[in-house]
Order: structure tokens, then C-alpha cells, then sequence
């Protein structure tokens, strides 16, 4: 399998909603765009295999000195990402700055404030929105760096509500602490899955940051051109996975909320044939 291939099904496994919107883009650029989100893939997941923190830092260090060093170590993945960041001149600080936001997800420590959540975002899904924006402006400057920034945090903040019962039974606050404190919310009041209506209503305050975001995002895009849309088609599922998190049987602690794959793939294809 090459580098390509490799790529395209590491993302498909993994991160199956960047997969299918991926496959909107021209098909020159599509091997580029799976090597950037397969990096993602790969070091976002690094929190999820490892059992110690240690570990996991030794990991991302890899990665930090191959960018360093430009050396992909027989890795298909990195070898993939180099020839990417060659061919479309992409800032290798994006990378790194994402690797060290990453660190984050090795520890328990909780998520202090909105304004760190925004930092975390901005270097993780922002960034991703803003590189694969590049890549399809053929490395000409998109001006996407407003709706990147904005689409990453709405992005981000809305699959951290839909984990949050999985974080919570982890003893994990990825979500900003000082939302739940607004409410007089004990963490412990999180970690023990109590369903208060504090706790419903800080979540419902940061769902209504996820909408502002979210319509930041969509009137940045409408001043982009076409071209670089494909590089936002995530976006699409913000606003249905928002709305299941709003419905009256909405439990804060209950299952995390889902759609159908093909529903998914449905309201991508949906949104690259009619916009956001």
C-alpha cells in the first residue's frame, strides 16, 4: 500500500467524517488532504492508547523531531505529510503548535476557561480547517484565516459536548471549566454523572458559544472562494449534531449523541452541493 493509500485508509477508520468530506475536493488534492488529517489521526490518538503520560510525550516528541529534521523515519504516514508541507509550502509551525496543544490530552488536568479552549481549538480543528483551506488554494493565501479560527472552535466545542459522558466517567474536563463554575457546578457533581439542572445549563451556555461560533464561521465562508469550500464541509455537521443536543430528551449523561453514518454523509454531500 503507499503512502496515498495508506493515508486515505488510516482517515477513513479513524476519522471517517473528514474521510468522506475529503473525498468533495478535486482529486489532486485529495492524497494532500488525507496526509494532513491522517497526521491528526494519529496524534489525537495518542491520548487515547497510551495508559501513562510518559509515553505518549515520547510520542509526540517523535514527531516533533521528524518535522525537525524533515526525516519520515520509514513512517507512511509522515512521509506522506512532508511531501505534503513541500508541495504546498505549508508553515511547519501549524504542525508543531498542534503536537504541543495535544499535550493537553495526555494529563487530567480540566480545561480552565473559554479563553484556553479557544487557544487548544485554534491549534488543533482551526488549524486543520486553515491547512486544508491552503491546500486547495494550490498555497496561495486563502483569507480563510477568520473563518478557519471560528469553524475549528464551533467544530471542537461541539464534539467535546457530545463526549462529555465519556470524559466524564474518564475523570476528564475537556470542556471550559469556568462555564460549570458560572453555574456553581462541582467538577465532582460531573465525575459522578449527576444530572443537575446546573450542569444542563452550562452545557446549554456552551452549545449557544458552539452557535456563535458556527455563525461566525458561515458568514466568513460566504467571502471565500468556492474553491477552498471543500475544506470546511465538517462544518455541515455542527448545527444537526447541536440539535440533537437540544431536544427535550437530551440527557447530559446519557449515550453520546450520534447520527447514522450514511446521515452523516448524506448532509456533507448536501452541504458541498448547496453550501453551508
Amino acid at each position: 500500500m503507499d503512502t496515498a493509500a495508506y493515508c486515505a485508509d488510516l482517515v477513513r477508520r479513524h476519522d471517517p467524517d473528514r474521510y468522506f468530506a475529503d473525498l468533495f475536493a478535486p482529486g489532486a488534492a485529495r492524497p494532500h488532504l488525507f496526509a494532513i488529517h491522517a497526521f491528526n489521526a494519529e496524534i489525537a490518538r495518542i491520548g487515547e492508547i497510551v495508559s501513562e503520560p510518559l509515553p505518549g510525550e515520547v510520542r509526540l516528541q517523535w514527531w516533533r523531531d521528524a518535522l525537525e529534521a524533515g526525516d519520515a523515519g520509514g513512517n507512511p504516514v509522515a512521509a506522506a505529510l512532508m511531501e505534503t508541507i513541500t508541495a504546498f509550502d505549508l508553515p511547519r509551525a501549524a504542525f508543531r503548535s498542534l503536537i504541543d496543544a495535544r499535550i493537553f490530552d495526555l494529563y487530567n488536568d480540566p480545561m480552565p476557561d473559554r479563553a484556553a479552549f479557544e487557544g487548544y481549538a485554534g491549534d488543533t480543528a482551526s488549524s486543520l480547517f486553515q491547512l486544508a483551506a491552503i491546500v486547495l488554494a494550490g498555497s496561495r493565501g486563502p483569507g480563510s484565516a477568520d473563518a478557519a479560527g471560528h469553524a475549528g472552535v464551533a467544530y471542537a466545542l461541539t464534539g467535546l459536548l457530545r463526549a462529555f459522558p465519556l470524559h466524564a466517567a474518564r475523570r476528564r474536563l475537556f470542556l471550559p471549566a469556568d462555564a460549570f463554575r458560572a453555574h456553581s457546578v462541582d467538577q465532582e457533581s460531573i465525575f459522578a454523572g449527576e444530572n443537575l439542572p446546573s450542569i444542563a445549563a452550562a452545557l446549554a451556555d456552551l452549545r449557544a458559544v458552539a452557535r456563535a461560533h458556527l455563525e461566525e464561521s458561515r458568514r466568513a465562508l460566504r467571502a471565500l472562494p468556492p474553491a477552498v469550500a471543500p475544506a470546511f464541509l465538517p462544518l455541515a455537521l455542527v448545527e444537526p449534531f447541536l440539535r440533537r443536543m437540544e431536544r427535550p430528551d437530551y440527557r447530559p449523561f446519557g449515550p453520546v449523541v450520534e447520527l447514522p453514518q450514511w446521515r452523516r454523509q448524506w448532509i456533507l454531500w448536501r452541504a458541498a452541493e448547496r453550501g453551508f
